[in-house]
């Protein structure tokens, strides 16, 4: 990549954790909140969702009919690969989405949440950078 792209990443990043942090939506509670439909349901991260899909939807309706993008040589669309959805896939949803049940936390709102200095959210992202270390130094060939 090049460094206009790094810096737009990167810029796009610090974008992202800066509004979840504003919105609240690094906050544990409000993600099991989420989760607790059967008791005291706190709807606001589906309202989080539903702009991100609009949003997103509308953007790649617009961008997918330019010839390429700005920052590649060419699209890069996952669905079009065969055979993408594999047991590796499945396994790893199921473990992300138990981990951000029982946590209330992934790896966006846990990286934003870095600046509380909260011992849980520090303990949380340390073990999954560790993890993510461990991952690709044992499964690279």
């Amino acid at each position: 990549m090049s460094k206009t792209t790094n810096l737009i990443s990167l810029v796009a990043g610090i974008l992202f954790g800066f509004a979840l942090v504003l919105s609240d939506m690094t906050s544990p509670d409000r993600v099991r909140g989420f989760l607790d439909i059967t008791g005291k349901w706190d709807p606001t991260l589906l309202f989080v969702m539903m702009g991100a899909v609009t949003v997103s939807v509308i953007w790649h309706f617009l961008l997918s009919k330019k010839e390429t993008p700005h920052f590649a040589e060419k699209w890069h669309f996952p669905w079009v690969k065969k055979g993408i959805i594999d047991n590796k896939l499945i396994v790893g949803s199921a473990l992300f989405g138990i981990g951000w049940g029982i946590g209330g936390l992934c790896p966006g709102p846990a990286i934003g949440s870095i600046v509380f200095l909260d011992p849980y959210i520090l303990v949380f992202t340390v073990s999954m950078i560790v993890s993510m270390l461990f991952y690709k130094k044992f499964t690279t060939k």
